[in-house]
């Protein structure tokens, strides 16, 4: 409460529980900002629900969905306080079974009839199914990422440091975080990401998108809670939240009990989930919007700016080339290898789509900006124009195609130029630099305001490629740069750290003062 502009803060005199709503009802937030209630919200609020508000949105949590969440971040809580019982063989025994279960083909049939089933709804509901669709490839992943935790050195008790002093010394020991709340979007193979979090003796509570549900509550059936069961860790160490509500995610980042909050998504949706968990006074990592930026320099080497853009261009994830800029006095020879690499990597999946910036339009030949042709999405294939002009603010838009290589081109007068762009315009991701200069290499680190810089193609962003570490999430550096640690989030680097002392002379005193004679 305001006290008349003393700056001290006064005990407020009432409280109560939050019942009813009202249509045009204010909710303050953000200290001087006021949202209203609109008339559905007010119908659907009832005794018992909650009413949260991230960056001025009103979000509704039925009582059932918050009851959901916080059932699941008690079992994750109640585990944790038994981690510290649990040995790292133990953990190790985990994901080696864990891994096992998924290579057993009787428990992967089941997992996969879930999975087909997930993606004959979500085909039904014209939603992307791009990410959703298990395969060989993914349950290799998946595999192999259990056992990379398996096999990693267990970090809770490592000694980071030590200090000496004379009779005594202090110890900085890596420890256990606590529980790590994570959304993810409907991608199945989350589930060796998620778990990497116990290797370092946390315990972990996740949603899946709803897309994913089936598949998986098969996992947690067939391998993951069996696993736990075998190893021996406590029931909760790993927790499923069952409700294909958006609901039960944002009462989940709610959770104060939560030590660390972990979204992957789209932007809109994991900024909203960043926005709660900051308001609940949880520390986040925001795997939100991305899509990749190629610069390339007049002098680059044809060959390797095709190389660069045709093996960036293989799958649609987060770490894909997006966006490329192409220095205006080296065009005339680099454009075509450009779009040479476009058309080949269109062949080798179904088709290209190019997005012009406006005033670079005539410099596309006019055959290309003549073509149509079938662009799949989400729905089915979409006769469409392969070539469309873009607005210079739209220049950070992440395409996220299913099977169509979609890719923005803008002509640049200067690298300094297109940095300048990525700075103001895109989600401040990744980016590479295609340049025989030394130089201009040197500048560019220095000038991107990206957690991730590379010199050729761009998908060797993941912390299993790069660092051979299954990865948590990404973050980008949309919402600023990170304190103290490096964009990519893994399990082992969930942590807290503690201090210990040794103390091997009993009579230190900071006063400088002798030991007294012992009392008889």
């Amino acid at each position: 409460m305001d006290d008349g502009g003393t700056g001290r803060r006064t005990q407020a005199t009432r409280e109560g529980r939050l019942e009813t709503l009202a249509p045009g009802q204010p909710i303050v937030w953000g200290g001087d900002r006021v949202a209203y209630v609109d008339e559905a919200l007010a119908q659907a609020f009832r005794a018992g629900d909650r009413l949260l508000v991230a960056d001025g949105a009103l979000l509704h949590v039925p009582e059932a969905e918050h009851s959901t969440a916080g059932e699941a971040v008690s079992r994750a809580a109640a585990a944790f306080a038994r981690m510290g019982e649990v040995g790292d063989v133990q953990v190790d025994a985990f994901f080696d079974i864990f891994a096992r279960h998924l290579e057993d083909d009787a428990r992967w049939a089941e997992i996969a009839a879930a999975n087909a089933d997930d993606v004959a709804r979500a085909r039904a509901r014209g939603r992307s199914t791009t990410r959703l669709q298990v395969s060989d490839a993914m349950r290799a992943d998946m595999i192999a990422g259990l056992r990379a935790w398996r096999d990693a050195e267990p970090p809770r008790g490592r000694v980071l440091e030590t200090v000496a002093h004379q009779g005594w010394s202090v110890e900085q020991v890596v420890a256990p975080l606590g529980v790590v709340g994570f959304v993810f979007e409907g991608r199945p193979n989350v589930f060796a990401d998620a778990t990497g979090v116990i290797r370092a003796g946390n315990t972990v509570v996740f949603r899946i998108g709803s897309d994913a549900l089936g598949t998986a509550r098969a996992i947690v059936r067939q391998a993951l809670e069996p696993a736990l069961a075998a190893a021996g860790l406590p029931e909760g160490a790993a927790v499923l939240v069952d409700s294909a509500a958006h609901a039960a995610g944002w009462a989940m980042f709610a959770d104060p009990r939560l030590a660390l909050a972990v979204a992957r998504g789209s932007g809109p949706a994991v900024a909203q989930l960043g926005a709660i968990a900051r308001g609940a006074g949880t520390p986040v990592s925001l795997h939100g919007t991305g899509g990749a930026w190629m610069v390339v320099d007049a002098g680059a080497d044809p060959d390797r700016l095709f190389a660069a853009a045709f093996h960036s261009l293989d799958r649609k994830v987060c770490n894909t080339l997006n966006t490329c800029c192409i220095v205006r006095t080296g065009a005339d020879a680099l454009l075509p290898v450009f779009l040479d690499a476009l058309q080949q990597a269109g062949e080798r999946r179904r088709g290209w789509k190019l997005h012009v910036a406006e005033a670079d339009l005539d410099r596309i030949p006019p055959a290309l900006r003549a073509a149509r042709g079938p662009v799949i999405r989400a729905e089915g294939p979409v006769d469409e124009p392969l070539v469309e002009p873009m607005a210079d603010e739209d220049l950070g838009r992440e395409w996220e195609w299913e099977e169509t290589p979609e890719v923005t081109l803008r002509l640049v007068d200067s690298v300094d130029e297109a940095v300048a762009l990525f700075n103001r315009l895109s989600p401040r991701f990744t980016a590479s630099l295609l340049s025989a200069d030394p130089a201009a290499h040197a500048r560019f680190y220095e000038t991107i305001d990206a957690p991730f810089v590379g010199d050729g193609f761009t998908r060797w962003v993941d912390g299993q490629y790069a660092l051979d570490r299954p990865e948590l999430g990404l973050s980008n550096w949309e919402n600023g740069r990170l304190f103290a640690r490096g964009g990519v989030l893994a399990g082992d680097g969930v942590f807290t750290v503690r201090a210990r002392v040794r103390q091997a002379d009993p009579h230190l005193d900071r006063g400088g003062h002798p030991t007294p004679p012992r009392r008889a």
